[in-house]
């Protein structure tokens, strides 16, 4: 009994410690209790209601027409992120990304696949950006079939309806890094809007530290059976898709299999819940998607840049991607009355508070190295900023877990430093990371050591 009630206590003061920086640290970052409460349901149906409306939003519909089709259907997003960002005092930069695509599967002829783009610059640090998405374009049994009705109101009216007022709620704030929010198109098609989107990132020079894609964020009555509106998915890929041979090798011998950027991106949505959003439980997936599926996040990371997909936890496979009808006393198909508001608006303040942590942050550590072999001890280096991306900083917090664990369990605030040793911690016991802090407590997510957890420069 006596161990049992040691270990508890061991336990508690852990946890203490991981949730409550030591005195010498920043103080406490209040900001992503305010935005997860000004998250409106309200809002959210209004705009879920208003993508419904346009009758069809497939990649290959109507794209003339005011009223029914993806054109009218990007149109009014476009719109409706300039009014945000009148609203704003035209904090937001507007704009489409578009390409064309032909000679593919799901588009056999040529049609051009248009992103509809807002850009929130950051203060300090404006190439650095964070990306909420969420795809335009729905469909319904026959992939090809542009004409028929296709509601589309969870896939993906809830995501776009949610990138939608994440821009309206963090456009009344200013952050280090830049934030974009990202309607994109072609998803059902081939992911098209995503890559599109990637190509143009790299080509402009953006520095993409995160993707958050939400791709149906409003169902909670499972095709299992069960209802539940408290916990979600994130998705996340292991190794990174752009490892090279030499990485793979160091890997090897380091660690690093569940500790990509994208992984670890995962477990900085899953503290993000624990500590804004209440009545929310994330289940991290090991898996870049649903098996044998894809989401938009894919394109970022076979380019290089970390990304996750956010979802709900319980699929209902008879209102995806299927023809509006009634059979055997079951009803088929992606309507309105599916829609779960309050859980689009529960994860929806997960995305804002998400984004919001990570622009306000100082820029994520860099060149992060690890030593310690045949030691009693661990030191880890990293690279400070300089310039303005600095002027936020207040320092950097050392994490390490057990190796089998999923979520960071220890830490320790050690300044504002380039490098620090941890005495009497065996290298060989733990996995280990570094994150930088704001001088609001605002925070990075953890940066493993070497190219495997590498967030780029």
């Amino acid at each position: 009994m006596r161990c049992c009630l040691l270990l508890s206590l061991y336990i508690l003061i852990s946890l203490t410690v991981f949730a409550q920086p030591a005195d010498s640290s920043p103080g406490t970052y209040t900001t992503p209790h305010q935005i997860a409460a000004a998250v409106s349901a309200q809002r959210i149906q209004t705009d879920i209601t208003q993508l419904v409306s346009f009758g069809t939003r497939h990649t290959l519909s109507e794209t003339h027409s005011d009223s029914r089709g993806i054109g009218a259907a990007r149109r009014w997003i476009e719109a409706e992120f300039k009014r945000i960002s009148a609203a704003c005092g035209d904090c937001l930069e507007v704009f489409t990304v578009a390409d064309y695509v032909e000679g593919e599967a799901r588009i056999p002829k040529r049609t051009e696949i248009v992103n509809v783009i807002a850009i929130q610059r950051g203060t300090l640090d404006p190439e650095r950006m964070v990306v909420m998405s969420g795809d335009i374009d729905s469909r319904i049994s026959d992939p090809l079939d542009g004409t028929s009705d296709s509601p589309g109101a969870n896939d993906n009216a809830s995501g776009v309806a949610g990138t939608l007022e994440a821009a309206r709620i963090l456009s009344r704030y200013q952050f280090a890094g830049t934030i974009v929010y990202a309607a994109l198109s072609g998803e059902e098609q081939g992911l098209f809007g995503g890559a599109i989107l990637a190509d143009h990132a790299l080509a402009e020079g953006w520095r993409i530290k995160a993707v958050l894609n939400n791709d149906m964020i409003g169902n909670i009555k499972g095709v299992d059976g069960v209802i539940d509106n408290s916990t979600a998915r994130v998705f996340s890929e292991g190794t990174r898709a752009t490892e090279t041979p030499e990485e793979a090798r160091i890997r090897r011998f380091t660690g690093g299999e569940v500790d990509s950027p994208s992984r670890n991106l995962a477990r900085y949505v899953d503290r993000m819940a624990d500590q804004y959003i209440p009545n929310l439980d994330v289940m991290m997936i090991y898996r870049l998607d649903r098996f044998g599926r894809g989401g938009h996040h894919r394109p970022f990371n076979e380019k290089g840049m970390p990304g996750v997909r956010i979802m709900e936890t319980h699929e209902n496979y008879t209102q995806q991607h299927q023809d509006l009808r009634s059979e055997d006393g079951v009803e088929y198909g992606d309507v309105l009355a599916a829609v779960d508001f309050d859980y689009a608006a529960k994860l929806t303040a997960l995305n804002a508070v998400t984004l919001a942590s990570m622009a306000a942050a100082p820029a994520f550590p860099s060149n992060v190295t690890i030593k310690g072999a045949v030691q009693p001890s661990t030191t880890l280096s990293w690279t400070r900023p300089t310039g303005s991306a600095a002027e936020n900083l207040a320092g950097y917090r050392i994490y390490w877990r057990l190796t089998d664990q999923p979520q960071w369990t220890y830490s320790r605030w050690v300044g504002d430093v380039e490098t620090f040793t941890l005495d009497n911690i065996v290298i060989d016991n733990f996995y280990f990371g570094v994150a930088s802090v704001a001088k609001n407590d605002a925070e990075s997510p953890v940066v493993f050591p070497g190219p495997a957890g590498s967030f780029g420069d």
